[in-house]
């Protein structure tokens, strides 16, 4: 949406809400300084999947290796995302790699790989792929009895493990703040790209049990919502 307004026009200003890699994607020059008549908030962030794999590793200390599942065509920018991730990680930690499908088909197949070896976890990433095909990403974690995470809440109340992600409705608030300015005179250019604030966390305890998994009670409060 953002790519077919940023070419129908380069001087009425567009407030984005939730948008992953508005730099990458070439909306924006920078953060600090958007350059053009674009500007608003995105969603998910390089960190994040430190933070997906650190909830995972919580969880369940044996892992020692996750795949962060994506279509490339719909979410080009994991790739970069995860290059990112791995120059931060240290020896020894659990490594994440990338698992690409482009195809429901592909699904069970890259899932059946991951759980070839102990240790293995599944990160479902922001993605419409993923919240299209939801179900049986699900279907084939429960089935290779893989702990899986994913930025939407929904993914937890379907049946996954844990969910981890920004709270969109915020960036949806946040941006009407921006629209608000810009109609009293502000320059998109000079109102800096803004990322999440406020996250939601959600643990089902029906799955971890039959992962027989045991949730630190730490972990458990900090949910905003436990589903047993």
């Amino acid at each position: 949406m953002v790519s077919a307004l940023k070419k129908a026009t380069q001087t009425i200003p567009i407030v984005f809400a939730a948008v992953n890699d508005p730099v990458g994607q070439g909306f924006i020059e920078s953060y600090a300084r958007p350059g053009g008549n674009i500007t608003g908030f995105s969603f998910i962030e390089p960190e994040l999947i430190g933070k997906w794999l650190a909830v995972l590793t919580e969880l369940s200390p044996a892992i020692k290796r996750s795949a962060l599942l994506f279509n490339p065509t719909t979410t080009p920018y994991y790739p970069g995302y995860l290059r990112a991730f791995e120059a931060t990680q240290t020896a020894g930690s659990a490594k994440v790699s990338a698992a690409p499908v482009t195809t429901p088909d592909e699904i069970e197949g890259a899932v059946a790989v991951l759980a070839r070896e102990e240790g293995g976890s599944l990160i479902a990433a922001a993605d419409p792929f993923v919240v299209v095909h939801r179900a049986a990403i699900l279907e084939a974690a429960r089935r290779h009895a893989l702990p899986a995470i994913s930025a939407y809440r929904q993914f937890t109340i379907d049946g996954g493990l844990v969910s981890y992600g920004p709270d969109t409705q915020d960036a949806f608030e946040r941006s009407a703040g921006y629209v608000d300015r810009i109609l009293k005179g502000a320059n998109p250019s000079d109102l800096p790209v803004q990322s999440p604030v406020k996250y939601e966390f959600y643990i089902n305890l029906r799955t971890a049990k039959a992962l027989r998994l045991d949730p630190p009670p730490t972990l458990v409060a900090q949910a905003n919502e436990v589903i047993e």
